[in-house]
């Protein structure tokens, strides 16, 4: 999962870009995305990995310069994060698939 290869055969590459997603493996043929819709649930393990790195990011803002407002804080953070954007757009579509094909593998 961390060098987000295939759940099947775990040799061909999920993505051929740094956002680009192969349609299917290119080792072994399976298909990523089951539906229309599919990546929907992507988008809640996009959530609960952003929110952590957020509040860690706002956590060390407010520990450097203390006398910041609370709203520069959460803008300061926002910026910081921004780089973070593709790998947390990356591991929330793999973890969806590995979650997915493990708890629903015959659909």
């Amino acid at each position: 999962m961390l060098t987000q290869k295939c759940p099947r055969c775990r040799a061909g590459q999920i993505f051929r870009g740094h956002i680009t997603m192969n349609d299917d493996c290119p080792v072994c043929g399976l298909h990523f995305e089951r539906e229309q819709g599919y990546f929907l649930g992507a988008m809640y393990l996009s959530y609960a990995l952003s929110v952590p790195i957020l509040g860690l990011l706002m956590l060390a803002v407010y520990l450097l310069v203390p006398e910041l407002r609370f709203e520069f804080i959460v803008l300061v953070a926002t910026i910081a994060y921004l780089p973070f954007v593709p790998l947390v757009f990356r591991y929330s579509r793999v973890l969806w698939i590995y979650f997915e094909r493990w708890a629903n593998p015959n659909f």
